[in-house]
């Protein structure tokens, strides 16, 4: 049974587009992209040199909101437009959060491989692997 409603997350990455670019052309149905923004510690600034926290805070926001518009510009190329969110918080939770508070059945992400000890976060990356496991939906990974 095809999807009803298609999260993709975004942040910024080449897969993470790969995954929007698969949504688009693949499902016909709402398509919600969603950028996570993670809030930065202040101990994370040793100090002040990254900047205030409202500094940080509006830098961010602002880099969520265009990638939101350059992803509603490259569904409109397709003719398809974009139900969009920005919430705050852990990608991972945020992302299971917004799954279950918006009626996804099926999450498309791009997969990012990295330093981890463990083969299975190696191929996808700590916030897809945690997807992966703990969604009660489909989740597709592109890689």
């Amino acid at each position: 049974m095809p999807p009803s409603h298609v999260l993709v997350p975004l942040d910024g990455s080449p897969l993470a587009d790969e995954a929007l670019t698969h949504a688009i052309d693949t499902f016909d149905c709402p398509v919600t992209v969603l950028n996570v923004v993670t809030p930065l510690d202040s101990s994370m600034s040793e100090g002040g040199i990254v900047g205030s926290d409202e500094s940080r805070r509006e830098a961010a926001h602002e880099r969520a909101n265009e990638l939101i518009e350059t992803a509603r510009r490259r569904a409109a190329e397709s003719g398809r437009n974009l139900d969009t969110a920005v919430e705050m918080g852990d990608p991972a939770e945020t992302i299971l959060e917004y799954v279950d508070d918006h009626d996804v059945d099926h999450v498309i992400m791009g997969g990012h491989g990295g330093p981890q000890s463990e083969l299975v976060s190696r191929l996808l990356g700590t916030v897809a692997t945690t997807v992966v496991s703990e969604a009660p939906v489909t989740v597709t990974v592109v890689r």
